[in-house]
C-alpha cells in the first residue's frame, strides 16, 4: 500500500497525523481523488500545497447529510468545491437521458456516488452546517453554467449555478492562477467588491458592474429564445483573454458579473504544474476497493498542450481552455516520460503523446498571441486561414526523443489528431511519422458527418478534405507496407441532422464498408454553441434557422441508419428510409442497405449480397475471356455452356460458401 503521508489528507487522522489543528480549505469534489496531473482536483490541490496552504480533501462525501462536511472541522479559509472532472448530468445520464450504471471516477466503477447537481447540493450542505463561511466553486459544471443556461435534463433555461448553489464566488476556465488569486481573497477575508479585480471569476453584484457588456436578463432569456442567443453569442465571442470584455446578466435584483478571462499559462507556468508531487495513481482509501478506472486511459499517457483554436461547434474547450494554445518544454515532456518508464507495470508503451488537439504545438498564429482569436472568425472553418501557420516540425522532434528513451518500445499518438491541419501542411512529414512509428494498427480521427450542411453548422471541413485524408493515409502506409486502418468518430442527430443527412452517412458508411460498433448521439451540454442552436432553434451568429432532431424517436432512427447492418435497427432504417422516399435502399442489391421485410437476419442479407457479386464477378470474368469478331462467335459458344453448371450448384453448397466469405464482417 502506498504512503498516505505522499498524499493529501482525506481522513481526520490524516490531518492530525500531519499535526494540523485544522486545515487552510477543504476541498469537496464529486470525483474518487487521483493523484495525476490529467484530474483536475489534484492539480489544484498540488497547486494550493506548493503555495504554503494546508488542504484537505472530501471526496464523494455523503449526501444524506451534513456529517461529512464536518469530518474536518470549520477549516480556515473556507470551502473550494467541485462536481468532479465532467458534468454531474453529463456523469449520470445518456444523450438518452438514461441512468448510467457505472462511473469511472468512483472506486469500483461504481454509480451514483454523486448527487445530481453536484454543486448545488455540496454547496446548500455546507451552508447547513458552517453558515456563511466563504465557498468558491470551479471545474466544468462550474465553468459551464455560469450565467443562465440551457438545461437539457430539465429541458429549461436554469439561473446561473453561483445563484442557485449559494456560492461566494465561481472560477471558470483552467485554474491554476485563479485559485491562488481565490485563495489569497479568502484568506484575508477580503470584501465582494475586490472581486472586480480579478480574472477568470463570476461573483453576484447588486449592479452592473462599470465597464462590462450587460447581456440580457435571466428573465429575458427565459421569456425569448431570441434573447437567449443574443445572451450566449456575446459570452462566446468575449471569452478571450486578450480581447475579452467582462459581462454582467440581471437575475432578478442581482447581477452575475463576469470579470475578463485569464490569461492561458506561459510555458514556465505550464511545465511547473507538471513538476508538482503526483503520485500518479488513486488514493490509498480505494485500494480495497479495486482503485479507480479512470487512471487506466491516462496512466501511461502525455498531455503536451492546452487549448484548441479548432473551435468545433459542440465542443466546450473553448470556453474551459481557450482558443490560444500553449504548449509544454521538451525537457518537461521528457522529465515526465522517464517517470512514466520508471513505474512498476510499465510494458514499455506510451499509450498517448496529445491533448485537446494532439499536433497543434503551436498558437494558430502570431496575431494571437497580440491581439487574441479573431472574433467571428475560425481558423481552420471553412478553410484555413490565410493566416494560420501550419507546423509540424517540433511535435515531430518531441515524438523522436520520446520514442528514444530507454525501456521505450513504442510511442502511440491516439487521441485529438485534427486531420484537416494535416492537410494543410504542405510536407508529408509528420503523417509518414506518424504512420511508420506512432499508430497502433488503427489510427481514430474524428470527420463527425459527412453532409455538407451539418458539417457546416459543427464547424467542421467538407467531407473532401477527409476523404483526401483517408487517401493520403492509405497511400503513405502502403509506400510504408504497412497495413492500418482509419476508425472515424461519428456523431448522430446534431443540430443541422435531418434523416436525409442521416441516410447520406450511412451510403458514406456503406461504401467504405465500416459499421460503427458505437454511435454517439449529440449530447446538448452547457456551454457549447450547439448546444444554444439545439434549444434555440438558430444559430446565434447569423440568425439563420436550424433543423433540429428532438424527438427520441426521430434521434433512434438517426441512429439506427449508422449501424442498419444490425438486424435489430432493420426496422427502423425501412420507417427511416421509406419518410426519406429512398425505397431505393431497400432491397438485396450493392447499393441497399437493408433488406426488405421477410429478411430474418442480416446473415441472410450478406449471403444474398455476396452470391450476387459472385454472379457479377463471374460474368465479368466471362466477358474479358470473351473473344471478339464473327470468327470468335462459334468457338464462344461452348465456353458459355460450360460455364453454365457453375451457375447450378447446390443451394446448400453455395450457402455454405457464403458464411465463410460473409461472416468476418458480419
Amino acid at each position: 500500500m502506498a504512503n498516505r503521508l505522499l498524499f493529501p489528507p482525506t481522513t481526520l487522522k490524516d490531518i492530525q497525523d500531519r499535526g494540523w489543528d485544522v486545515p487552510d480549505f477543504v476541498y469537496v469534489n464529486g470525483d474518487a481523488y487521483v493523484d495525476h496531473p490529467s484530474f483536475g482536483a489534484a492539480v489544484i490541490t498540488r497547486t494550493l500545497e506548493a503555495a504554503g496552504y494546508r488542504v484537505a480533501v472530501l471526496a464523494q462525501p455523503n449526501w444524506k447529510n451534513t456529517n461529512d462536511f464536518k469530518r474536518f472541522g470549520r477549516p480556515r479559509y473556507g470551502f473550494l468545491v467541485s462536481s468532479g472532472v465532467i458534468d454531474s448530468m453529463v456523469n449520470h445520464y445518456t444523450a438518452a437521458k438514461r441512468r448510467r450504471s457505472s462511473d469511472v471516477y468512483t472506486p469500483g466503477g461504481k454509480a451514483a456516488k454523486r448527487p445530481d447537481r453536484a454543486l448545488i447540493v455540496y454547496c446548500r450542505l455546507i451552508r447547513e452546517a458552517y453558515g456563511d463561511i466563504p465557498i468558491a466553486i470551479g471545474g466544468v459544471e462550474a465553468s459551464l453554467r455560469r450565467f443562465a443556461h440551457y438545461d437539457y435534463w430539465d429541458d429549461a433555461v436554469r439561473k446561473s449555478v453561483l445563484l442557485d448553489s449559494g456560492a461566494d464566488l465561481l472560477m471558470f476556465g483552467m485554474g491554476e492562477r485563479s485559485i491562488l488569486v481565490t485563495a489569497d481573497w479568502m484568506s484575508r477575508g477580503a470584501p465582494i467588491w475586490e472581486c472586480a479585480k480579478m480574472r477568470g471569476v463570476c461573483f453576484v453584484s447588486p449592479a452592473p458592474m462599470r465597464g462590462s457588456i450587460e447581456i440580457p436578463s435571466y428573465e429575458d432569456c427565459v421569456k425569448s429564445k431570441k434573447k437567449y442567443g443574443e445572451a450566449f453569442l456575446v459570452q462566446y465571442n468575449e471569452q478571450d483573454p486578450v480581447r475579452g470584455r467582462a459581462i454582467s446578466q440581471r437575475c432578478g435584483d442581482c447581477c452575475i458579473v463576469q470579470t475578463v478571462p485569464d490569461m492561458p499559462l506561459n510555458r514556465e507556468e505550464l511545465d511547473k504544474t507538471y513538476t508538482l508531487p503526483y503520485q500518479r495513481t488513486w488514493h490509498p482509501d480505494y485500494d480495497d476497493q479495486g482503485g479507480v478506472p479512470a487512471i487506466e486511459e491516462v496512466q501511461f499517457s502525455i498531455a503536451h498542450t492546452r487549448g484548441c483554436f479548432g473551435s468545433c461547434s459542440f465542443c466546450a474547450i473553448t470556453f474551459l481552455q481557450g482558443r490560444i494554445v500553449t504548449t509544454r518544454s521538451h525537457e518537461s515532456v521528457l522529465e515526465e516520460a522517464k517517470t512514466i518508464t520508471q513505474m512498476p507495470n510499465f510494458k514499455g508503451y506510451i499509450h498517448d503523446v496529445g491533448g485537446p488537439t494532439a499536433n497543434f504545438r503551436r498558437s494558430a498564429c502570431d496575431k494571437q498571441l497580440k491581439h487574441g482569436a479573431c472574433a467571428g472568425r475560425q481558423c481552420l472553418f471553412p478553410k484555413p486561414c490565410p493566416n494560420l501557420i501550419v507546423d509540424h516540425t517540433d511535435y515531430i522532434q518531441l515524438l523522436r526523443e520520446i520514442r528514444a528513451l530507454p525501456k521505450v518500445k513504442k510511442v502511440f499518438v491516439r487521441s485529438g489528431l485534427r486531420y484537416d491541419y494535416i492537410m494543410a501542411d504542405k510536407s508529408d512529414a509528420f503523417l509518414r511519422e506518424l504512420c511508420q512509428h506512432h499508430v497502433s494498427g488503427q489510427l481514430k480521427v474524428a470527420p463527425e458527418h459527412v453532409s455538407p450542411k451539418v458539417l457546416a453548422v459543427m464547424g467542421k471541413p467538407g467531407r473532401d478534405v477527409y476523404d483526401a485524408f483517408c487517401s493520403k493515409y492509405k497511400r503513405i502506409n502502403q509506400e510504408l507496407g504497412k497495413e492500418q486502418y482509419l476508425v472515424p468518430y461519428l456523431i448522430s442527430s446534431h443540430p443541422g441532422s435531418d434523416l436525409s443527412a442521416a441516410v447520406e452517412l450511412a451510403e458514406y458508411l456503406r461504401d467504405i464498408n465500416h459499421q460503427p460498433e458505437q454511435v454517439q448521439d449529440f449530447y446538448p451540454t452547457p456551454g457549447t454553441l450547439s448546444t444554444c442552436m439545439f434549444y434555440t432553434g438558430f444559430d446565434p451568429r447569423s440568425g439563420k434557422s436550424v433543423y433540429i432532431p428532438r424527438t427520441a424517436h426521430e434521434k433512434a432512427m438517426q441512429r439506427a441508419l449508422l449501424q442498419f447492418r444490425r438486424p435489430q435497427n432493420f426496422a427502423l432504417v425501412r420507417e427511416a428510409l421509406r419518410e426519406c422516399h429512398r425505397e431505393d435502399l431497400i432491397g438485396t442489391g450493392r447499393e441497399c442497405l437493408v433488406p426488405p421485410e421477410g429478411m430474418k437476419s442480416a446473415h441472410e442479407y450478406a449471403q444474398i449480397r455476396h452470391e450476387k457479386k459472385a454472379r457479377e464477378e463471374r460474368r465479368e470474368q466471362r466477358n474479358k475471356k470473351k473473344p471478339q469478331g464473327k470468327a470468335a462467335q462459334g468457338r464462344n459458344k461452348p465456353a458459355q455452356s460450360r460455364n453454365k453448371p457453375s451457375q447450378g450448384k447446390s443451394p446448400k453448397n453455395s450457402a455454405s460458401s457464403s458464411r465463410r466469405t460473409s461472416s468476418p464482417r458480419h
